[in-house]
């Protein structure tokens, strides 16, 4: 049984930030950038620990051709996702979003 990917508002809103930007510079980069990000939220739904942990329970993993990491833990009945963030961006951005203690 796979769990189901949930993306935070937070990671929602990132995620809308980064099309925009992308669909900006060029629209078949913002094609391209939806194609790695729904690559990766596959990934996470076939094999949610493959990705190393960054804190704690906070893993991390890096889409494919953009310089964007993906935040996330898995919990009990789903694979929450916290941020989707540029890779030079500050890690307090994401850890200041991440109640730690939470487990499910």
């Amino acid at each position: 049984m796979s769990l189901r990917v949930v993306l935070r508002p937070e990671a929602e809103a990132d995620l809308l930030a980064v099309l925009a930007w992308y669909e900006h510079e060029h629209s078949k980069l913002g094609e391209a950038f939806v194609d790695s990000f729904e690559a990766m939220i596959a990934s996470l739904e076939a094999m949610p620990k493959l990705y190393a942990v960054a804190l704690e329970n906070i893993r991390r993993g890096k889409l494919r051709r953009f310089p964007y990491l993906i935040y996330y833990r898995v919990l009990s009945d789903r694979i929450e996702v916290m941020g989707i963030l540029h890779g030079s961006r500050d890690p307090r951005v994401w850890q200041e979003r991440a109640d730690l203690s939470k487990t499910s």
